[in-house]
């Protein structure tokens, strides 16, 4: 063998043992993220728990999976029925991170977090929900989010893993119920408008009657001090007219003053042309009668 041959030889075993140095070392050298943690294994078996930086494993031996720290959410729908026989969903959302003390048992004891939380979900809304009524559920969601928590509490604690929150978000029934639900609302709504317009009916009534009986009063006290102005007014000009004329008394001056307020009427039926006013009977006779029908009044009002 030449020299030439020997040369490319060693050249081809040079680069071989430099690929398997380097190979070596990516194999020996890793990071691992902030919120994370490294299940290293070596031969298969669990060896050490790796924090977040720059790790090494020993190449060729050991082995690492890494692990999410960070908070994760299931959203589980579960469908059940109320003690009043509604069907309804219950959509919740329950907040879970791995703790960071208990990552061998988080990765070792359960393959398929969600789906156990799922499951642990349905049998504590299943157990809490069917003894409730609809509208009691819709009452008690926070009790059901606090039931729901302290369930998974219990059992999740054990494979190493921390229920932060446990939310009912919502309560669906079915569109039928719900579609009842909004007409028996809108019915009660309903019914209390119609309280409130007639008690806003009965109030402007009495109020009305109020204001009607206060200004027939005022009107009555009106017409009282008009007709006590009109006797004083009278009996002013009946002093007068004694005094004035020897011998005439008061029926004559009455007489008088009716006559006076017949001729006045007349005068003013007269000077408006397109009057219809009929006066029946129209002789100044008449004017006596009615004097004397008035100064009867008077005397029965007395004698009463």
């Amino acid at each position: 063998m030449d020299n030439s041959a020997v040369v490319v030889v060693v050249l081809v075993i040079a680069v071989v043992i430099g690929i398997f140095l380097l190979v070596t070392i990516l194999k020996t050298m890793y990071t691992v993220r902030t919120y994370s943690a490294g299940v290293v294994e070596r031969f298969g078996k669990f060896n050490r728990v790796a924090r977040p930086g720059l790790q090494f494993l020993l190449p060729y031996c050991e082995t690492v999976r890494l692990i999410d720290l960070q908070v994760r959410q299931a959203v589980v729908n579960v469908e059940t029925k109320t003690k009043d026989n509604v069907f309804v969903t219950i959509p919740v959302s329950v907040q879970y991170q791995v703790v960071e003390s208990k990552v061998f048992d988080a990765y070792y004891k359960l393959s398929n977090p969600q789906s156990q939380i799922e499951s642990y979900v349905f049998n504590s809304i299943l157990g809490h929900v069917p003894t409730l009524t609809l509208d009691e559920a819709f009452e008690q969601q926070q009790q059901i989010s606090s039931a729901v928590k302290k369930d998974l509490d219990d059992v999740m604690d054990n494979f190493g893993y921390n229920i932060l929150r446990a939310l009912v978000t919502d309560i669906v029934p079915d569109a039928k119920v719900k579609a009842a639900m909004n007409d028996i609302n809108a019915a009660q709504r309903e019914q209390i408008a119609a309280q409130a317009r007639g008690e806003a009916d009965k109030i402007l009534k009495v109020k009305q009657a109020e204001a009607e009986a206060e200004s027939k009063a005022l009107q009555g006290d009106g017409v009282a001090r008009q007709r006590a102005a009109i006797i004083k007014g009278l009996q002013a000009s009946v002093e007068a007219f004694k005094g004035a004329v020897e011998g005439s008394s008061a029926q004559d001056v009455m007489a008088m003053v009716l006559m006076t307020q017949y001729f006045d009427t007349l005068r003013e039926v007269g000077v408006t042309g397109k009057s219809s006013t009929l006066l029946l009977p129209s002789s100044p006779g008449t004017v006596n009668d009615l004097m004397t029908q008035i100064l009867a009044g008077f005397q029965a009002a007395k004698s009463s």
